[in-house]
């Protein structure tokens, strides 16, 4: 795991609809020093996504009025976020679901529930290295 302690800073962005997830990963991500942003849906992230500029961002599949699916195409129709790491969150296994988000844009799938070093895995893998 020491390769994770150098990517200490990096900012993560975690949209989910449920708060035990959120605050789940902000405990995970925040004990190996990263720092947190959580948005409740999609809504919630494009509106915070600009001003905190994520380097690694986790997002739900199944969330109200946008879903994963949805935020995750605008995220990377946008310019300033395109090249942006976006990994979708769901219960589900399904090959479909992971086929569809590769679709619109995700660059990889974390089943949930996750475990810290899951979910740390995942964004030392995508998180961009630190001076």
């Amino acid at each position: 795991m020491a390769d994770v302690t150098k990517l200490s800073g990096v900012k993560v962005m975690v949209i989910d609809d449920s708060n035990t997830i959120r605050r789940s990963a902000e405990m995970f991500l925040v004990q190996a020093g990263y720092q947190v942003v959580l948005a409740e849906d999609g809504f919630d992230a494009l509106a915070k996504i600009a001003d905190h500029q994520p380097a690694v961002i986790f997002c739900d599949i199944m969330m109200p009025r946008l879903d994963g699916y949805q935020t995750c195409a605008l995220i990377k129709k946008n310019k300033h976020f395109c090249n942006t790491p976006l990994i979708m969150l769901s219960s589900k296994e399904s090959l479909f679901d992971q086929a569809r988000g590769r679709l619109v844009g995700s660059d990889d799938y974390l089943t949930k529930p996750f475990t810290q070093d899951g979910l740390l895995q995942v964004v030392a893998k995508f998180s961009p290295p630190t001076a």
